[in-house]
């Protein structure tokens, strides 16, 4: 939430010519709703069903860059998915960061609490072993979307090539 998953994923995707999909983005059109519709009318727990659905889904595509939502890794099966096919890079940041970040957007469900800086403390906290089990957790706090785009290329690029 707020470390720049999709504006680094289109980066990652126009440089090695390959798709673009954020989980997020399929869930709102082959729902036909928005996200934080789904949660105001059918829960989070839904939502998350949603998640699995689609990473059944997309996880065999080949030469896609896929953008997931921040808690979609937490759940272990997802993550075991996506690394059977994929390279799975987490970006992070502090909390004020990502407090900076998405102050004012109407479309974060998960922060729609009385202390929705503390709420982004406590999810950091509870995907932090999720996290911990990807391939490669960057840090975005002080780089741009085409810096950490370069970084994940570059592993990428030593993973491919280390393939027989």
């Amino acid at each position: 939430m707020g470390c720049g998953k999709t504006a680094v994923g289109r980066v990652v995707a126009r440089a090695a010519g390959f798709e673009f999909l954020d989980t997020d983005q399929f869930i709102e059109e082959h729902v036909g709703m928005s996200i934080p519709r789904i949660f105001e009318e059918h829960g989070e727990a839904t939502f998350r069903r949603y998640e699995r659905e689609v990473v059944t889904r997309l996880a065999e595509r080949e030469n896609t860059v896929i953008a997931t939502g921040g808690g979609l890794l937490v759940d272990a099966e997802n993550m075991g998915t996506m690394k059977q096919y994929a390279m799975v890079f987490c970006l992070w940041a502090s909390p004020e960061s990502i407090w900076r970040r998405v102050k004012g957007q109407s479309h974060r469900p998960l922060l729609n609490t009385d202390d929705p800086k503390q709420r982004i403390i406590d999810l950091l906290e509870e995907r932090k072993p999720a996290y911990s089990r990807s391939d490669m957790l960057i840090n975005t706090e002080y780089r741009s979307a085409k810096d950490v785009a370069n970084l994940i290329l570059g592993q990428f690029g030593k993973a491919t090539a280390k393939a027989p």
